[in-house]
């Protein structure tokens, strides 16, 4: 088996079998699967802002360094997610604006968490994480604002079908 494989294998999912099962369900509606990915995104930074007071010792350390971890790798699916729904045209404006106001709250809980060296590389790489997510959220948010302006027929669609 490749290296490569093995390593993909040992890493724990960000996701619980539940939450797995909810987005896969509300895969035929972007805007629908975009809300539950900011949904769980936000219980892992609630996680690690109740975390951030706590005494400082080796297990929360460790504990805080898995939440970054997750919330890094969730940003980023998040940000894949956006991609390709942003490719399909699909209108995910209601989505994009209800992120754009999440970002900040994420972007605050991860900057008042005291940098340690036990995470500090995971902080590091989820507040790089979550500047791309929103930088990408508007983005997308002002293109897709002028594409629907340009195309109102092609508005609210989970997918723009090609013109025959």
């Amino acid at each position: 088996m490749p290296t490569a494989l093995i390593a993909q294998k040992d890493k724990p999912e960000p996701l619980t079998e539940a939450q797995i099962e909810q987005i896969r369900e509300a895969g035929i509606d972007p805007n629908g699967r975009l809300v539950l990915y900011t949904k769980f995104i936000n219980d892992h930074a609630d996680t690690i802002k109740s975390l951030t007071g706590r005494k400082v010792s080796l297990g929360r350390t460790k504990r805080l360094d898995e939440e970054l971890q997750d919330l890094t790798a969730l940003m980023d699916e998040f940000g894949s997610n956006l991609d390709t729904y942003s490719d399909r045209h699909a209108d995910i404006r209601k989505a994009l604006k209800a992120l754009t106001g999440e970002t900040d709250h994420w972007l605050s809980v991860l900057k008042a968490l005291p940098g340690e060296a036990g995470f500090d590389l995971a902080r590091k790489e989820a507040i790089e994480s979550e500047e791309d997510l929103a930088d990408q959220a508007k983005r997308l948010l002002s293109e897709q604002t002028e594409y629907f302006n340009l195309h109102k027929d092609e508005q609210g669609q989970e997918r723009a079908e090609p013109k025959q």
